[in-house]
């Protein structure tokens, strides 16, 4: 098996056995990798908020002393003890524990259990899958989160905070091709031509849904899909329209819920929650399956805002946590 993989490949590694101590491209062996039937030439990830986090010590995401970062990657099968996975076949992974308890996808090589592959989808690639990556499948899962609590398109508007990140560019995009009007809310006034292009029939600002002590507000939305959190999302609850459902995706405004029964009790409105790293793989390959066929989004690539490699990425991480992308980071991996 290690016949066709360098003795030592670059990895993105991070240092964590007591607290962050590190992070930074460095020279690692097969052996240092973690267990796994398949071994795979990694071609490309993607940087999430949780990338950010782990590489810049700015959040406990590892749950070992040192792992390769990266939640998401896409490359090629190089060795395989599994009869589902075969040298030569494409394939990706996202969340399932890859940089919390598993070597992730910033790295040449990667070895991975093959129970969190799933084989290429038909209609994408490893560049589009990792543009979409975790952002694009979070979308998709909280679109079919909607649909599956019976969201209709005549219940009105659906309204996506943190519209102009990566999730809410694939949200805006898969509701729009589904036929639902879309109002994007951001703070960024220069995001608004940008959300316009990906399908959004308006673009408000975050600043319309404040807090409020009042138990209801005015129905104004069919549903939403929530980035944010916190006020955010319980103004969202209290002013969604009888029937409606908000699938909560984020928590970068909060982490707390304040809110009344009352719109859940008098109106029927549904919080839903939707989690990447622990979804079912059934569901998982389902939700990519889509992605490459039905609900492949039409503008993808306008969501890739940067194509970086692995040496660029504190700066990448950097600027996601200060505000300053708009939809997607690409990582190239391989050289």
């Amino acid at each position: 098996m290690s016949q066709s993989i360098p003795e030592f490949f670059p990895a993105f590694r991070i240092h964590a056995a007591d607290g962050f101590q590190g992070a930074a491209v460095e020279q690692i062996s097969l052996d240092q990798l973690g267990l796994g039937e398949v071994v795979l030439e990694v071609e490309y990830s993607s940087v999430n908020f949780k990338d950010a986090l782990a590489g810049s010590g700015k959040g406990k995401i590892l749950r070992l002393p040192e792992l390769n970062g990266g939640i998401d990657l896409a490359g090629t099968v190089v060795a395989s003890e599994h009869a589902d996975f075969t040298p030569g076949q494409k394939v990706l992974a996202n969340g399932s524990g890859l940089s919390e308890v598993h070597d992730g996808g910033y790295s040449h090589y990667a070895r991975i259990p093959a129970e969190w592959l799933v084989p290429m989808p038909a209609g994408l690639d490893t560049r589009s899958a990792m543009i979409l990556g975790t952002a694009g499948f979070t979308a998709a899962l909280a679109v079919q989160r909607l649909l599956d609590n019976h969201q209709q398109v005549e219940q009105g508007p659906i309204v996506i905070t943190g519209a102009s990140g990566g999730v809410g560019s694939f949200a805006v995009q898969l509701l729009t091709q589904l036929g639902f009007d879309v109002i994007a809310m951001t703070r960024k006034q220069e995001h608004h031509a940008y959300l316009r292009s990906l399908g959004a029939q308006d673009v408000r600002h975050s600043d319309e849904l404040k807090s409020d002590a009042s138990p209801m507000l005015k129905g104004q939305w069919g549903g939403a899909i929530d980035n944010l959190g916190g006020d955010v999302l319980a103004s969202l609850s209290k002013s969604v329209k009888p029937w409606g459902n908000i699938v909560s995706v984020g928590m970068a405004a909060g982490v707390e819920l304040n809110t009344s029964t009352m719109p859940f009790i008098l109106r029927g409105v549904s919080i839903l929650g939707v989690t990447s790293a622990a979804c079912p793989q059934a569901l998982r390959k389902s939700i990519w399956q889509r992605l490459g066929s039905d609900w492949l989004p039409q503008k993808i690539e306008a969501v890739c805002a940067a194509e970086i490699s692995l040496q660029e990425l504190p700066q990448a991480f950097d600027a996601l946590l200060q505000g300053q992308v708009q939809g997607r980071q690409l990582v190239r991996v391989k050289s």
